[in-house]
């Protein structure tokens, strides 16, 4: 028997993510590995309509590329197009 192990991270929410999640910043447990498999946990959970083509990710302030290990404790911010006007 696998017993999987929770990670406990906060994320925070910009643009159309926050709209679409009702909130900015929230704390969470959870299973996934990547920021990739958590962004696909979140997009499931919460219905976000954007592709992870168009956002950016960020953990503890510093740009990660999608493949980054989830830890404990970490930050982790999906980051929208910005649009200009």
């Amino acid at each position: 028997m696998t017993v999987e192990t929770k990670t406990t991270i906060t994320l925070e929410y910009f643009a159309l993510l926050r709209e679409e999640r009702g909130s900015g910043k929230e704390t969470i447990q959870t299973t996934a590995e990547t920021v990739s498999e958590l962004y696909s946990q979140l997009q499931a959970q919460h219905g976000f309509s954007l592709s992870p083509a168009v956002l950016k990710v960020a953990i503890n302030g510093a740009f990660a590329p999608w493949e980054s290990p989830v830890r404990e404790q970490d930050t982790i911010v999906f980051i929208p197009p910005v649009a200009g006007g």
